[in-house]
């Protein structure tokens, strides 16, 4: 008598089998039989009537499909849907370099399987690790495969995807896509599909070795594997739990009604379509073309996709759009026009001269300046400057970017009084019904409309001087009347400049109860440093957004005291490179800060991980440090020392942009008082000289530590790991010493790109010796510093910088 639990274990084995079935031609082997059709046909030619070779079922076709190169007519080995009207591709072999005429897909003597073109030249074969193949199969789930004299695969187009993958297909780590360059061009694209050793699912922008994320499912540590199953539905999930991460959100329709695909586009969206069985039977108002059902990223306008230079999807100056369900387009702004017309991609010039601040320039003469205004725009990364406050209303935005020669387009934002202005080139330029800000871009006027407008002008201050010089009485009820305006005015001004101060200097605070929900008891930490423990949390009032909260455990004595105040300085402090604080929480013993939350975590991370970030994504970063710490030392109205510059305090957003955190809290200096002596803070590897005698503490302290941090981002390599290893010198030495015997290529060892910019490379070596020069009136300020990054002044042979070789172990906080 069987069991019940023995019947209830073979109705879950049954179930399992029952789940396997789709799966089982590339898991069970093969007989003759699947072979029988191509051992009669042993060779496909590259001609325009040569047949292909069909699935069993005739719904898939291996065979040749021809492509115009260069007007010349070449060929393509590939597999597509055979039984619709719209022969789609899903997989295709060798698309950098198609077939000629006349080529062959064959069977050799020696069991191998090769593409040879006419002269019997391999173009391409399957890798199949020295295994003889006997035959091959094309099955009717669109996987093409190879098999050996047992009759098992040896090779599948499933495992070698190009940029579709198929019901019933499963890709383990590592596994790539590559998005074609057209819809009719099959060689590699720009955009790639990347399931990582790590197991996160990346999607990248990728030309060479350049690789710029801009979409992941944050994945990791996973041993994951991308499934997408009949059923139309495409996951992660991880093979050491029941983790799973699910990529579809609608129902893309029955199996047996439809066929599914998903393609990573020619334009870096990953796509799940759909497309009728029976086209005949579209009577039900379906569709019989292929139709998106999903894509990811659902907007890639808003996305943070960045070319080598950071300008965006669609390049300096352009707009990227989209439109409900539709793909994504390149547009210029108006008295603007495409760089190249065949490629929007490629961006836009304005159609008139830039704005040069010169005395003869056209913005020189503000009456002929006009602004185009554009809804639901923006440019983000390209502002230099923010005004903010009750009185920063449209008009006053606009005069700020009136009165700025070098402005080319001021960003109004309502809420908040928020004024940014921005200089060409703009780039990540984007629209969006989500966008709310009104954007102002400076242009020159029309020819004809300002001559009409000073004429209309004169006129009406010539019909009031005659009107009001006909009268003593009119002109002294003129006067009582001004003079009443400009009290009004007066009274006005006054009240909006308390209230702006008011407005400055109070932050949103918080309870610490709202932070302790927010955090979920303060359980997911990001991180730990000198003045206490970072949280991941979300505000109750702002639900869409994380925030990330510092929980301050050092703070004593006079900092308790002036903690409202130092709040207040750091919260009027506001930078694109710094990482903006949102409010904080004052409560008895309790004082948290509450910043925005950085998605990318720590340069430390990105910097000192398994890969080693891109050359130039590494220099535009310490550019963007260099540019945040200038405007602490020398532009904010309260100047700024950080006293703990290192890789752990700057973070990096969404879009990769390196932010400085911790600013602030060490000690804040008014702009007299930069020769006082400070409390002492700061991290070994990255102490200047001065920190270890009884010298003043100025702003050259960041100088030093900057410079210590530029030489581990060049070389990818810690200073503090470096002084604990195995090498006999510190890490300004080291590079110091392959900057003086000509051996810079050391520091950049397996790097080709930087490799290939040696002199941006050498460059930046130079102004990281000249920052770390023990005499601090040795050190450029940071505003040189920048500028010489930049290359807008020259770099001089700095001296050897004299220095101990290894910190005191012993010191961690003075």
């Amino acid at each position: 008598m069987t069991s019940p639990t023995s019947s209830l274990h073979f109705c879950y084995l049954l179930l399992l089998l029952l789940l396997l079935l789709p799966l089982l031609p590339t898991v069970f082997t093969f007989t003759k039989d699947d072979c029988q059709t191509w051992l009669k046909s042993p060779a496909l030619s590259a001609q325009d009537e040569s047949p292909p070779w069909l699935s069993p079922s005739g719904e898939f076709a291996l065979g040749f499909r021809s492509v115009d190169i260069s007007n010349e007519k070449h060929f393509l080995l590939a597999v597509w849907f055979d039984k619709i009207k719209d022969q789609t591709i899903v997989w295709s072999a060798k698309g950098n370099k198609p077939a000629p005429p006349s080529s062959q897909f064959k069977l050799t003597s020696n069991g191998e399987f090769v593409l040879d073109d006419p002269q019997g030249n391999t173009l391409w074969k399957p890798k199949t690790n020295g295994s003889k193949s006997t035959c091959a199969a094309m099955l009717d789930n669109g996987n093409f495969v190879i098999l050996d004299e047992n009759y098992s695969p040896i090779w599948e187009s499933f495992k070698e995807p190009t940029d579709t993958i198929l019901p019933g297909q499963i890709l383990g780590m590592p596994s790539t896509l590559r998005a074609r360059q057209s819809e009719t061009d099959y060689a590699d694209g720009g955009f790639e599909l990347c399931l990582q050793v790590d197991g996160n699912l990346v999607l990248n922008l990728a030309s060479g070795n350049f690789r710029s994320p801009y979409w992941a499912t944050m994945t990791m540590n996973w041993k994951s594997q991308l499934v997408f199953d009949e059923a139309g539905e495409i996951y992660i999930k991880d093979s050491n739990t029941s983790a799973k991460y699910s990529l579809t959100r609608e129902d893309p329709g029955s199996s047996q009604k439809y066929y599914h695909i998903a393609r990573l586009d020619q334009n870096g969206v990953f796509k799940l379509s759909k497309h009728l069985r029976n086209e005949n039977k579209a009577g039900d108002g379906s569709c019989s073309s292929w139709r998106d059902v999903q894509e990811i990223p659902d907007d890639i306008c808003m996305t943070g996709v960045n070319n080598h230079n950071g300008v965006g999807w669609c390049g300096y100056n352009s707009i990227c759009e989209k439109i409900s369900k539709g793909p994504a387009f390149c547009r210029c702004p108006d008295r603007f026009s495409f760089l190249n017309p065949s490629d929007p991609s490629k961006g836009c010039k304005p159609d008139f001269p830039l704005p040069s601040c010169q005395p003869n320039g056209w913005e020189a003469e503000k009456e002929q300046v006009d602004f185009i205004e554009l809804d639901n725009v923006d440019w983000p990364l390209s502002d230099y400057d923010l005004h903010e406050g009750h009185g920063v209303d449209r008009a006053r935005c606009q005069q700020l970017c009136l009165d700025d020669c070098f402005c080319s387009a001021a960003v109004h934002e309502e809420e908040g009084g928020l004024c940014w202005s921005k200089k060409f080139p703009m780039s990540n330029g984007r629209s969006s019904p989500n966008i709310t800000k009104i954007f102002l871009l400076k242009v020159p006027k029309a020819k004809g409309s300002s001559v009409t407008k000073k004429k209309d002008k004169s006129n009406l201050v010539l019909v009031l001087a005659l009107l009001l010089g006909s009268s003593t009485f009119l002109n002294i009820l003129l006067l009582i009347a001004i003079s009443a305006a400009l009290f009004y005015l007066y009274r006005i001004k006054l009240n909006w400049a308390r209230n702006a101060t008011t407005s400055a200097t109070n932050m949103r605070s918080y309870t610490y109860e709202e932070l302790d929900k927010a955090t979920g008891g303060f359980k997911q930490t990001l991180g730990r440093g000198a003045f206490g423990t970072v949280y991941k949390g979300v505000i109750a009032s702002d639900p869409k957004r994380f925030v990330a909260i510092k929980k301050l455990e050092k703070v004593a004595g006079e900092g308790e005291k002036e903690f409202k105040t130092e709040v207040s300085v750091i919260c009027q402090t506001h930078h694109k490179n710094l990482v903006r604080l949102l409010g904080y929480c004052d409560e008895g013993e309790h004082r948290l800060l509450v910043y925005e939350y950085m998605g990318n975590g720590s340069l430390a991370s990105f910097l000192f991980g398994i890969s080693r970030p891109h050359w130039n994504q590494r220099v535009q970063i310490a550019f963007g440090i260099a540019r945040g710490l200038m405007y602490l030392h020398e532009e904010c109205s309260t100047q700024i020392i950080h006293c703990d510059i290192k890789p752990q305090n700057i973070l990096l957003d969404e879009y990769f942009t390196p932010r400085i955190s911790d600013f602030g809290l060490a000690k804040l200096l008014l702009a007299d008082q930069t020769g006082t002596h400070t409390q002492r803070r700061g991290t070994i590897g990255y102490f200047a000289p001065e920190w270890f005698s009884k010298a003043s503490i100025s702003v050259k302290v960041d100088v030093y530590s900057f410079g210590v941090m530029l030489l581990e981002i060049i070389c990818c390599k810690s200073s503090v790991s470096f002084a604990m290893g195995d090498e006999e010198e510190a890490l300004i030495d080291w590079a110091y010493d392959c900057y003086i015997e000509k051996r810079l290529e050391k520091l950049v060892e397996n790097d080709e790109e930087a490799r290939n910019d040696m002199k941006r490379l050498e460059r930046l070596v130079i102004v990281a010796i000249w920052c770390i020069q023990e005499d601090p009136s040795l050190r450029p300020t940071m505003k040189k510093v920048t500028h010489m990054l930049e290359g807008v002044v020259d770099v001089h042979v700095p001296p050897r910088p004299s220095l101990y070789t290894s910190p005191p172990p012993i010191i961690t906080d003075i």
